[in-house]
Formats: structure tokens, C-alpha cells, sequence
């Protein structure tokens, strides 16, 4: 079995997979899967699923969704009742599944593995990344509803995604593509303003194809956004990277 919550829920096994009808049976068997093998309690469900609307029976509710629930997925041969995936253990659920049978923790596996290459296998680092980056297919956790838990986590992993961009950015500068990863970096520059990395990325990979003073325009676009929408002032390393360049640092070559 199998559930992969980066883009619309899905779960699966083999090559058989499905996306669950009701909205709140995704967020319970989601609620599971990201603490695959442990208990979830009865409590954290019916707060994550009604925590807004308080029901008079909300026991009797969580039993008849994951009653629910435990038909969607014997429908698929993954569930047959009390001793099948999802089981009753003292005051809550558990879904016996591995943890990395969750696309989610394969994907932090890889974006550490690949995080830990940059500086010294950026070519192997790349393509770890790239495989972490390819398991998306949506904004994580896209439509199990707006309980905190499923919505922190999916902020969580989303900060994941752009940091594993990131690493995968600067692998590729250390491979000597610097004219490969600007159009991106323009794109992510945009999309992500606030985010300094990207833009000493970019001033870098400017500066390496030769286009000095397109990468100091960066600069001054960046204190700008910073200044106007966040009130802040470029940090220590988007400074350190604009002076490097003003005096062509040769410590900026790869």
C-alpha cells in the first residue's frame, strides 16, 4: 500500500490507485499517513476534521467516516475491516503502513541525500533533487480540507520543495550550468521575492555568463521588494555576492 499526498490525495497499491470521494475521509486516511504506524487519537481526528463546528456526537461521527473510509479502500483490496491497514488501537486509529510507503517522507529522504551532495557530488546531488522535485504533481495536501494539522504539514512540506529548488540550483551552478538555470531562476525569482537565495542564484548565474550588469540590476530589484514590501534590508550574503561582483571577485568562477 501506498499514499501519496504531494498534489491531490491517492492512494493505492501496486499499479492500482485511486483518489477517495469524500473530502473528509481524505483528511482522516491523510492524518494517518502522516504518522503511518503510530496512533492517532480519537480526539486529534475529530478536532481536525470539525474543530470549527463542534458536533454533539462527534464520536459516533469519526466512526461512521472511518467506517466510510475503510470501505473506499476494501474496495481496492487494502482494507478488511478491523485487522486490515486502519485499526482501532486503544482511544484512536493507526494505519499500518511502512513511513516510507508516504511519497512525502521519500521525498524528504532524497532532499537530504541530495542536500548532503551539493557541495562535493553536485552531479549525483542534481539528479536526487531532481527525482524529489518529479514525486510532485500539486501543492501538497491540495484537497483534504483546512484542519490545522493537514495545513501546517503541507506548509512544511512546501518550504521543503523550495529548499530542495534551491540545493538543486546551486548543484547545477557547481556543474558549470549557469546559462541553463537562469530562465528558471527568473521564474522562482519572481514567483519567490522574498526568498534571498534565489536571488543570489540568479546574480551568480548572470555574473558567470557574463552579464555583470544585468546581475546588479537583480540586486538593486531585490533591496527594493525588500524594502518596499517587508520593510527589511538585504542580508550579509546578498551583500557579500553584489560587492564580489562590482569588483569581479575572482572567487566567483567556478
Amino acid at each position: 500500500m501506498y499514499v501519496a499526498i504531494l498534489g491531490p490525495l491517492r492512494v493505492g497499491a501496486g499499479n492500482t490507485s485511486a483518489i477517495l470521494g469524500a473530502k473528509k475521509i481524505r483528511a482522516t486516511l491523510a492524518m494517518l499517513a502522516l504518522r503511518a504506524g503510530q496512533v492517532v487519537s480519537f480526539d486529534e481526528l475529530i478536532d481536525e476534521l470539525w474543530g470549527e463546528t463542534p458536533l454533539k456526537n462527534a464520536r459516533n461521527a469519526l466512526q461512521a467516516n472511518v467506517t466510510r473510509m475503510r470501505r473506499s479502500l476494501g474496495q481496492l483490496g487494502l482494507d478488511s475491516g478491523e485487522q486490515g491497514v486502519v485499526r482501532t488501537v486503544g482511544n484512536g486509529y493507526l494505519l499500518s503502513m511502512p513511513a516510507t510507503s508516504l511519497d512525502a517522507n521519500r521525498f524528504l529522504q532524497q532532499v537530504r541525500e541530495g542536500h548532503d551532495l551539493v557541495g562535493c557530488q553536485p552531479e549525483k546531488a542534481a539528479e536526487r533533487l531532481r527525482g524529489s522535485l518529479a514525486m510532485w504533481h500539486g501543492p501538497a495536501l491540495v484537497d483534504v480540507g483546512d484542519g490545522p494539522r493537514c495545513r501546517a504539514a503541507a506548509l512544511r512540506l512546501d518550504e521543503q520543495r523550495r529548499l530542495a529548488h534551491e540545493d538543486l540550483i546551486s548543484a547545477q551552478l557547481a556543474s558549470g550550468e549557469a546559462g541553463a538555470v537562469v530562465p528558471e531562476l527568473r521564474q522562482l525569482h519572481a514567483e519567490h521575492p522574498e526568498r534571498e537565495r534565489f536571488s543570489e542564484q540568479l546574480m551568480l548565474a548572470l555574473y558567470r555568463t557574463g552579464r555583470q550588469s544585468e546581475a546588479i540590476d537583480i540586486f538593486h530589484r531585490t533591496r527594493r521588494r525588500l524594502d518596499e514590501e517587508l520593510g527589511l534590508l538585504p542580508g550579509r550574503e546578498l551583500n557579500r555576492l553584489y560587492q564580489a561582483i562590482l569588483t569581479q571577485d575572482a572567487s566567483l568562477s567556478l
